[in-house]
């Protein structure tokens, strides 16, 4: 295929790969606000754990090949910080909402951006410096602090869209010597782990209903991974990142329908700033990465 022709297979995985997070999201939230957090992030790690060991299993080298990392302590913590990640944001969708969590954790891409300089050495010019002050004025709209409505759990979302950010940037730092297989690989397993001690604490046992829900998050979660690896393989992720944004399109739909949930004016305002911010920031990081393939080219 020619390279638009792959740029369009990527947009389209990527926007699939939107639609399958969103559901899981909803899912996640109706199973959080009936069930402990932890255990449900636990049942969930295991089906992941079980997965990546088989695509492992299956790859040149085995389980051992994907086991050997060049950078264990990183790729440790990558896997230590997901899993609270994905447990503290699923408390934001039962505390706030789908709407509300998803319009925050937004940010990320700028999170991502601020980080870059003390965390891989990258440096940030003012004009991505300049979006990311307006995208977290956009993240203020959204939170009104001050104001009646804000409560603690407003920063929650925030707190997983940081610790979102820093496993972002740690995959980008190991990804300089592992391979995709080993990063996917502990990232499973390490979650899991991790996890389990927790999960199996507040272990409570679902209806049959529910288990049917938990067998289908934990599908969705591995036909998620596995759109977004396909989409990141055929395309350029600056190409198709700003499309990542539909995430909150579908969620929010999902909130409003399935959750009876509202979406006040300030949070659509904010959302959209946020976005917007977000997409001159992957904009200006692509615009730097031509520049400088053009330098290093002869």
């Amino acid at each position: 295929m020619t390279t638009q022709q792959n740029t369009r297979a990527g947009i389209w995985l990527m926007i699939a790969t939107t639609l399958v997070f969103a559901a899981q999201d909803g899912i996640s939230r109706h199973l959080g606000s009936n069930y402990p957090v932890t255990m449900v992030v636990m049942i969930r790690f295991w089906f992941f754990a079980f997965f990546v060991m088989a695509l492992a299993a299956r790859s040149q080298g085995g389980l051992a090949a994907a086991a050997r990392s060049h950078f264990p302590w990183v790729q440790l913590a990558r896997g230590m910080i997901l899993v609270a990640e994905i447990a503290v944001m699923m408390v934001g969708f039962v505390k706030l909402g789908l709407i509300e969590a998803h319009a925050v954790f937004t940010c990320y891409p700028l999170l991502v951006a601020a980080l870059s300089g003390p965390v891989l050495g990258e440096k940030v010019g003012w004009r991505r410096w300049t979006a990311i002050l307006v995208g977290f004025a956009g993240v203020l709209i959204i939170l009104e602090p001050g104001f009646g409505v804000f409560s603690p759990w407003a920063l929650v979302p925030l707190l997983a869209a940081a610790m979102f950010a820093l496993y972002g940037l740690l995959t980008r730092y190991v990804a300089r010597k592992d391979s995709t297989t080993v990063s996917f690989f502990w990232t499973g397993v390490v979650g899991a782990v991790a996890m389990t001690p927790f999960g199996l604490a507040h272990w409570t046992w679902m209806t049959p209903g529910d288990w049917g829900w938990m067998a289908t998050l934990c599908c969705s979660a591995a036909l998620g991974h596995w759109l977004l690896i396909r989409a990141f393989a055929v395309a350029e992720a600056s190409a198709i990142q700003p499309f990542a944004y539909l995430q909150l399109v579908w969620a929010s739909g999902i909130g409003l329908v399935v959750f009876d949930e509202t979406l006040r004016t300030n949070v659509a305002m904010g959302a959209g700033i946020v976005v917007a911010a977000g997409v001159f920031t992957i904009w200006r990081q692509r615009v730097r990465e031509k520049a400088a393939l053009r330098q290093v080219q002869p």
